[in-house]
């Protein structure tokens, strides 16, 4: 009876993406479909969605998706930051219907933003960065305030439930996307609460992941040194921040962010020819900090494409197929039929081999 607890502990966290490379808008009712199929990786305690491209009237602007505890004093100091920096076309609470099986412990309210165009042109400072700053504030120094999403025409809808309470919650199905994320929730040493439900997100960057980060700690302090603050309590928050270092601030493609994360090892690399041999091991030395251990199958979206991956080991399922321009990644092979049931080319990648679906330029 121990060795099959133990064995359902760690599959557990079920995990979902897709794109439509031509970008066709897709509702989000097939993704909730896919999610509540994996209900069994779940605890009830945390699920989420993240979709690309949802905000058509807002195609420029940031959007930031806010948790409050209540909208007087928190909610005004974010006004109040906010309106320093840039400005706030549109707000408003983000619309949400009761479920009886999931409990409104935050106010969930967006800001349509842009920084002021003078602290960005003939800055040093890129508006990636500024609004990046701003998270990081308003998230490690307003109490009752926790911005869960800042990117553009893009958006992420969580909480601690059960996926098909926390996609009825937000009525998932009225938003379009031509990539979608999907995670259900097993904690297993953090808390189930409504901000570390997955995805994650930092601007551009949204993550869902199944596993552990056994090198979470190295992995924080080389994110904090690198100016970023972790308050989530949660090991994959500092997947969003790696992605944003090594993808966007250091111009890393996804596959060389995939090898810097999940590399090689050492007696791999030395019976790779010379070439190889130099690029990995340059990699490993150089982001040998980034480097994550542990169990994990993640999938990270950008509005540009989807790519996923697992440790070097592969102690978590992965599945990938197709449809078209459709592409698939998820915990089960039954979850992507759900949504797609003519799919083809399925495969189970191997271990660290990064799967990549880019949008059709």
């Amino acid at each position: 009876m121990y060795l099959q607890k133990q064995f359902l502990v760690v599959n557990m966290c079920g995990i979902i993406g897709v794109i439509d490379r031509g970008q066709s808008g897709m509702d989000g009712s097939g993704i909730k479909e896919a999610l509540s199929l994996m209900n069994e990786r779940g605890s009830g305690e945390g699920a989420g969605y993240v979709a690309y491209g949802i905000y058509p009237d807002y195609p420029d602007y940031y959007a930031l998706h806010v948790f409050y505890d209540n909208l007087v004093e928190p909610k005004k100091k974010v006004d109040d930051l906010l309106e320093k920096w840039g400005r706030v076309f549109q707000q408003e609470e983000i619309p949400t219907y009761e479920q009886p099986g999931l409990r409104k412990k935050h106010i969930p309210w967006r800001y349509f933003y842009k920084p002021h165009k003078d602290l960005v042109v003939g800055s040093s400072t890129p508006e990636d960065d500024l609004v990046k700053t701003l998270v990081m504030d308003i998230n490690s120094r307003i109490d009752g305030a926790l911005v869960f999403s800042s990117g553009i025409n893009m958006g992420v809808f969580k909480a601690a439930g059960w996926p098909e309470d926390v996609a009825n919650f937000y009525r998932i199905q009225d938003y379009k996307g031509y990539i979608w994320l999907a995670h259900n929730r097993y904690p297993t040493n953090t808390p189930g609460w409504w901000g570390g439900a997955h995805p994650f997100n930092l601007l551009d960057w949204s993550v869902v992941h199944n596993g552990e980060i056994t090198s979470y700690g190295t992995n924080r302090q080389y994110v904090e040194s690198n100016g970023y603050k972790c308050t989530m309590s949660t090991d994959t928050e500092v997947v969003a921040y790696l992605f944003d270092i090594l993808g966007r601030r250091h111009g890393l493609s996804e596959d060389l962010v995939v090898k810097a994360l999940a590399p090689p090892f050492w007696d791999e690399i030395d019976a790779m020819p010379e070439r190889q041999r130099k690029i990995d091991h340059a990699m490993r030395l150089t982001y040998g900090a980034a480097q994550m251990n542990g169990p994990f199958a993640i999938v990270v979206a950008t509005s540009q494409g989807i790519v996923g991956f697992t440790d070097r080991i592969k102690l978590r399922p992965l599945v990938v197929a197709e449809n078209g321009n459709k592409l698939y990644i998820s915990s089960e092979e039954a979850a992507i039929r759900v949504m797609d049931p003519d799919v083809q080319n399925i495969r189970m990648p191997r271990a660290g081999e990064p799967v990549i679906g880019r949008v059709i330029v």
